[in-house]
């Protein structure tokens, strides 16, 4: 491979915004062309709660989902400085302690607290949680901001940005391709997957860190965002419909809110948004290498896009460094 190169990054949402930055920041000449005229405007990134959690995302991910998911922390905190390193609480009501006991068996590097942990960790909490389980080492970041930070960054390394128009080749030795579901039409295999999130404002509570609720109605995620203001949202939807969120599902997630702490009843709701995510059939992202590695297709990352973008953009960046294809995001199966 050339020792530096120049390169197209179609799509900037998160992974496309950390293949740029990455690559810019090895010395590479890079491009960001997003068709949309402004920055984040019709990416599913957007939505995103933004939780950094290999662990809990165990519990229904495959087990390279957790191990990336756990270089990519090291890489968001090494990279941002805004990232909040300040763990994963999850709790559940007495009755669903069976829930609970089965999302321990699933996920590594936990602790079970009780009662009294919980209020010291959540003090909000306290009182309403027998029995939980504390990620210490997982983290989170405010999806917009960390979106801009990442725009800005890669412009101060010199990667030039084109918004509002579709992507022509303009003589780059690599295109990388992180269209996510508008990229269906080179990857038949990609199917959207919808999610949906509500972000509220209370002045009542004071969560520090991610919260998941297992609940039989919803099993949601709470994620702070500073200023009194939260993420809720829950697992997803198989239907790649990007209609307006429906009262059915507002009213799940919220009515899992009141669950967690009953002031959230009391909070004001900011905005309600749903988005469609690109995801193989396996659910693992991957790199696609076409054209003798003059086109690769990064794309599938399913609900992970900001736990395993910066996983995504190490691993290409090995490939053009050197040609290495020691990720499994290279050839794992089902693409």
């Amino acid at each position: 491979m050339l020792s530096k190169l120049s390169i197209a990054v179609v799509g900037a949402g998160i992974t496309g915004l950390w293949q740029a930055f990455t690559h810019a920041r090895a010395g590479h000449r890079v491009r960001l062309v997003e068709r949309s005229s402004e920055p984040f405007s019709s990416c599913a990134s957007r939505l995103a709660a933004a939780m950094i959690a290999p662990e809990c995302e165990a519990e229904g991910a495959p087990p390279i989902v957790r191990d990336l998911g756990r270089e990519s922390i090291a890489l968001w905190h090494k990279a941002y400085p805004a990232t909040v390193v300040n763990g994963t609480l999850v709790v559940a009501p007495p009755r669903d302690g069976a829930d609970l006991t089965r999302f321990e068996q699933m996920t590594e590097r936990h602790e079970v607290v009780a009662a009294q942990r919980i209020a010291k960790l959540e003090p909000d909490l306290a009182g309403r949680f027998e029995r939980g389980l504390f990620y210490p080492d997982e983290a989170h970041v405010v999806a917009t901001e960390a979106l801009r930070w990442l725009l800005s960054e890669g412009r101060a390394l010199g990667v030039t940005t084109e918004f509002g128009q579709p992507y022509k080749p303009n003589g780059e030795d690599v295109t990388i391709d992180c269209r996510g579901i508008g990229a269906r039409q080179d990857i038949p295999s990609l199917r959207g997957v919808r999610g949906e999130r509500i972000l509220i404002q209370s002045r009542e509570l004071g969560l520090s860190r991610p919260v998941r609720l297992l609940h039989p109605r919803q099993s949601i995620y709470i994620v702070p965002q500073g200023d009194g203001r939260y993420v809720i949202g829950a697992s997803l939807l198989e239907r790649e419909d990007d209609i307006p969120m429906t009262v059915k599902s507002a009213l799940d997630l919220l009515g899992s809110a009141y669950a967690l702490h009953p002031a959230f009843g009391e909070a004001s709701i900011l905005d309600m948004g749903a988005g469609i995510r690109p995801a193989f059939p396996d659910n693992i992202p991957r790199a696609i290498i076409e054209d003798g590695g003059k086109t690769i297709r990064v794309n599938g990352t399913y609900r992970h896009g900001f736990l395993l973008a910066p996983a995504l953009a190490k691993a290409v960046s090995g490939f053009l460094s050197d040609g290495r294809r020691d990720s499994p995001l290279f050839d794992s199966p089902g693409a």
